[in-house]
């Protein structure tokens, strides 16, 4: 919604003194550790923030509170994280998601999900300057702009993108922005009813009020690819977003400007080095359909931590690559496996030693999708590290079950036939199976993954919206 609630006021060409006079309610806050734009892009960080208050800090009332779901929780989570890129020549941009339970390092608590980076940071700050005297007004301030720096460093440290600008949005100005521009369009594959988000809806094209479309971006439960689905939702209401406002004129009508800028003012949070005019005036260029939305590519939905909590796992490497290629506006995601693992037939050999070992790794392959072979004790030569076997090294299916067991190479073996696919299992083996990984969380999620369906292509200058799950 911050993202939409910029471009609208580039791409309706209104008058830059209305601009002005809208941009003025909006709350600043500095000393975020912000860059300054010198990698070839200006990068914003949008924020969309389940905080039970408004962007002044004022608490939301209980009919509020009833009409967004958001119950009476006091802890602040960041539900939609969204990196936009814009080049410099201000010609395209990119808004690039990130998944809420990203499994990421966070700086001061180590790991855990990005969405909590806020929260959890902020909450900490907060007990420690109650604990040192501080009054409660003061800690609520100085913990809130620690949380936001906490997110804008991981956000960083995953995409190694040096973030310019910040701006968040509430639950509360999510539903005032999308009432104030007439509400959005939008179109569901399938009827849905899911009471935790409030999500209730038909199947086909529909227009969303405020609190309608909250629970449209706010559901997660019961879509087919969980979190990945949600943030296609929230894509796809962005770019409707905008290309509504190019038709509708919102900001050429003064009712509806009034009621944009009444809910800019009481919903969105900048950074006060941000020259909002300048960066407008020079995007003067950008269309719709320049304004691609994308997801980082994760590598597991569903992985597990050591300590049974459900992550999103991603690459930090892949995602540095991948958002770093959208400067020249060429999307280079990691290469995917067009391996079907149900094609696969493994055997898995036990060259270790240790009882059971390839039983325990062949059902472990089986529970990723792949066949199950012969299983027993290896009986060829020595060996002393584990690997996969197979005619070439470039064997798609080798490679395929080599990066499920956590990485294992990939060995010739010119005696075996072009579809075998065979597992020697070393007392080195710690991948799945093995009694290390049950034990111990080497690579900080577990190593069982779930694919990632590939996701609709999503700009802002389609005709109507993209029907999604």
């Amino acid at each position: 919604m911050a993202a939409g609630a910029v471009l609208v006021l580039v791409i309706t060409g209104f008058a830059w003194h209305s601009v002005d006079s809208l941009i003025s309610n909006i709350e600043r806050i500095g000393n975020l550790g912000l860059g300054g734009g010198r990698d070839g892009a200006v990068d914003i960080l949008l924020v969309g923030v389940d905080s039970r208050t408004d962007a002044h800090g004022n608490p939301l009332s209980s009919g509020e509170r009833a009409m967004l779901h958001a119950g009476n929780e006091v802890g602040t989570n960041t539900d939609t994280i969204v990196l936009m890129r814009v080049p410099n020549d201000g010609r395209s941009a990119t808004a690039i998601s990130i998944p809420r339970d990203s499994y990421v390092d966070i700086p001061g608590l180590g790991m855990g999900k990005i969405n909590s980076a806020y929260g959890a940071t902020k909450e900490t700050e907060r007990l420690r300057l109650i604990d040192q005297g501080a009054s409660q007004a003061d800690a609520e301030k100085q913990s809130t702009q620690a949380g936001r720096q906490a997110l804008i460093k991981s956000v960083a440290n995953l995409t190694g993108i040096t973030v310019d600008h910040y701006a968040e949005v509430s639950l509360l100005g999510f539903v005032l922005l999308t009432d104030a521009v007439g509400g959005v369009e939008v179109c569901l594959n399938d009827p849905v009813d899911e009471w935790m988000s409030g999500a209730d809806f038909p199947a086909g094209r529909q227009r969303l009020d405020g609190p309608q479309a909250l629970g449209f971006v706010r559901q997660r439960h019961d879509l087919p690819r969980g979190d990945l689905d949600r943030i296609v939702r929230q894509q796809v209401f962005m770019a409707q977003l905008v290309g509504q406002v190019l038709t509708a004129k919102t900001l050429a009508n003064p009712g509806k400007l009034e009621q944009l800028s009444s809910a800019v003012g009481r919903a969105v949070v900048l950074d006060d080095d941000w020259d909002v005019l300048a960066f407008l005036q020079q995007l003067q260029d950008l269309s719709g359909g320049q304004v691609m939305f994308e997801t980082v590519p994760v590598t597991d939905l569903n992985s597990m931590t050591s300590n049974g909590e459900s992550v999103v796992r991603v690459d930090p490497k892949a995602v540095k690559t991948y958002v770093a290629s959208l400067v020249d506006g060429k999307t280079e995601r990691p290469a995917e496996s067009s391996i079907d693992p149900s094609t696969v037939n493994v055997s898995v050999f036990n060259a270790s030693g240790i009882g059971g070992l390839a039983g325990q790794v062949a059902q472990a392959l089986t529970t990723k999708g792949f066949h199950d072979g012969p299983v027993g004790n290896y009986t060829g030569p020595s060996v002393t590290s584990s690997r996969v076997l197979a005619m070439s090294t470039a064997d798609p299916k080798a490679k395929a079950v080599a990066k499920a067991l956590g990485g294992l190479a990939v060995v010739a073996d010119p005696s075996l036939s072009p579809e075998s696919v065979s597992v020697v299992l070393a007392s080195d083996y710690s991948g799945p199976g093995s009694a290390a990984s049950s034990m111990f969380d080497l690579s900080g999620t577990s190593a069982t993954a779930t694919p990632v369906p590939p996701a609709p292509p999503i700009d802002a200058g389609q005709t109507g919206p993209k029907c999604v799950n």
